[in-house]
């Protein structure tokens, strides 16, 4: 499943093994953009969720709300691969050190 916002670089991509989803985000997460990722990280039937935000090139605070929300849906099975700016955003925001965030790293998340 693949959910387009308004920007036209934006991409959230949802791929669904078993009981969970893997989603892959590229462009810009934004107002404009983030109940499109929010909707590709929420699948009917799915218990966990791997969010890659590696490609992502700008990240606000409708996005930090999009993740802790995410977080809330699967307490204990969700992980975000962050790209390095996303990871500052976190580090500013103080959400660096919540236990679903990754290390940056440049193997697929799986």
């Amino acid at each position: 499943m693949d959910q387009e916002g308004e920007d036209p670089t934006f991409s959230a991509t949802g791929v669904v093994t078993g009981d969970r989803v893997t989603v892959t985000v590229t462009g810009e997460v934004d107002m404009a953009t983030a109940d499109a990722l929010f909707q590709a990280a929420t699948p009917a039937r799915i218990t966990g969720a791997t969010i890659d935000l590696r490609a992502v090139s700008f990240f606000d605070s409708a996005a930090i709300h999009t993740l802790v929300r995410l977080a809330e849906v699967y307490p204990g099975t969700f992980e975000v691969f962050p790209s390095d700016r996303v990871r500052r955003v976190l580090d500013i925001s103080g959400l660096g050190e919540q236990p679903w965030l990754r290390p940056a790293q440049t193997d697929q998340p799986g």
